[in-house]
């Protein structure tokens, strides 16, 4: 197993502590958990640029880092729907969610027609990336209705509006594919 890979699998390994330090009784718990949380969006991008720099790209490694992005980010959202308790936090990470199900779906579905490269991940789909785990950051950090915390529901709501704006992107570049497919 290559670096790059050890690195994508050690990122999933810290969702079970991301949820651990989330519900322990400490005191700053929070902090620790964010902190967790930040440990782990780095690693997402450790990964890619060691194996750029390593030439050690590899099909597995492919796979498996948009799977690690995407449980670390539905199990933080889920932990922020709890805590937060609102309509405010519920519907943009459904959205976000929902989103990442429905790409998810059609790069494997693309794959199977043997044209996935024909929906690669676009910088609007990295930016997104980089605002979601921003504002998880912040939120991680923060009791509702502070004011960070509401800096960081501004954030996740751009986030949300890229996290369409991508979609939209990767859905018109999958339709004609899609059209002919029904």
């Amino acid at each position: 197993m290559k670096l790059p890979n050890i690195i994508t699998a050690l990122r999933i390994c810290f969702i079970p502590l991301v949820v651990l330090m989330f519900y322990l009784p400490v005191e700053n718990n929070l902090y620790y958990t964010a902190g967790i949380f930040a440990l782990a969006a780095w690693t997402d991008w450790l990964d890619g640029f060691l194996a750029r720099k390593l030439n050690q790209t590899t099909a597995f490694g492919a796979f498996l880092d948009p799977v690690a992005d995407k449980l670390m980010v539905a199990v933080s959202l889920g932990l922020l729907i709890e805590s937060h308790a609102s309509l405010l936090m519920t519907i943009p990470a459904l959205i976000i969610i929902g989103r990442e199900i429905v790409i998810s779906a059609l790069r494997e579905w693309m794959a199977e027609l043997g044209k996935r490269a024909s929906i690669a991940v676009s910088m609007i789909g990295k930016a997104k990336t980089t605002l979601q785990m921003l504002a998880i950051f912040i939120l991680l950090t923060q009791a509702p209705d502070t004011q960070i915390a509401w800096a960081g529901m501004a954030v996740l709501y751009v986030s949300v509006i890229l996290t369409i704006w991508s979609m939209v992107q990767y859905l018109k570049a999958a339709w004609p594919d899609l059209k002919s497919g029904m």
